[in-house]
């Protein structure tokens, strides 16, 4: 059985390596001719002129704006709705609202886009003056998308705390409500960092919900309620008639998603092991 297990996590990171290799491989020729200053920084993504213009600035800043957003809103409540399900949930609600969480999971992104589509954008549009689809729309949507991934692990870690932290802050004096968030809580932190973690990056990866709903202009936003693109959404909308250098750099926009979540998690397992 060792050799099975050895295999398969060959198999695991041999298939990270060949991501890794084939991103890089196809996207150096396009960042050399382009230019990485000029790829990464630049304000202007206009493929079809003459001479075409590929600057991703504007996709980085509207992923970063809609990935902020979405954890601004939907961390802080996904984390007390976890602290609550544990810790003080009464037990004939506890059933049904695991039901509504993993159903939450288990909902296509395409619905949520609908739901965004129809519902989000036409009343952030009445209360705020939007014109159309906006930063604000794209960050609730995707704040309520990740909810049950950060929920449901939080919850988990919040559980594997052993009983003797609380009992022994009660002990002490403490009320159920400070010895849940002063000892418990604290204590668990380290499995509800990687929660946060996979929230986040469904959020900073999601594609086809955030395309519904964000605008998906080419442009720098200008405020929370212009329309924006994010990364995966330029790859999935100009990918289907893409060729040659508007193809290589549509797969290093690819690359620069990657590195990004790359940075993003390994700032979050430094945090853990801090933790």
């Amino acid at each position: 059985m060792k050799y099975i297990f050895l295999v398969s996590a060959f198999v695991a990171v041999l298939s990270t390596g060949l991501i890794c290799f084939f991103l890089f491989l196809q996207s150096i020729p396009a960042i050399n001719e382009i230019g990485f200053i000029n790829f990464l920084l630049g304000r202007e993504w206009r493929p079809q002129d003459a001479p075409p213009s590929f600057g991703i600035a504007p996709m980085v800043i509207g992923s970063m704006l809609v990935t902020f957003g979405a954890a601004l809103l939907g961390v802080p409540i996904a984390i007390l709705t976890a602290i609550y399900m544990d810790k003080f949930c009464p037990k004939k609600l506890y059933k049904y609202l695991r039901t509504a969480i993993e159903l939450l999971a288990g909902i296509p992104s395409i619905v949520y886009g609908f739901f965004g589509m129809v519902l989000l954008v036409p009343a952030i549009r009445e209360l705020l003056g939007a014109k159309g689809p906006n930063i604000i729309s794209a960050s609730i949507l995707l704040a309520i998308m990740i909810l049950p991934t950060i929920t449901s692990i939080s919850e988990v870690s919040i559980k594997s705390v052993p009983s003797q932290y609380y009992e022994g802050s009660l002990a002490l004096g403490a009320s159920h409500e400070r010895s849940v968030f002063f000892v418990v809580v604290p204590a668990a932190k380290s499995g509800v960092l990687a929660g946060i973690i996979l929230g986040i990056g469904r959020a900073i990866g999601e594609t086809m919900a955030v395309i519904m709903v964000a605008g998906n202009q080419p442009a720098m936003p200008k405020s929370l309620l212009s329309g924006v693109r994010t990364l995966t959404a330029n790859i999935v909308i100009e990918m289907g008639y893409a060729a040659g250098l508007h193809r290589q750099a549509l797969i290093a926009t690819g690359a620069v998603l990657f590195v990004f979540i790359l940075i993003i998690n390994l700032s979050f397992i430094y945090l853990t092991k801090r933790a």
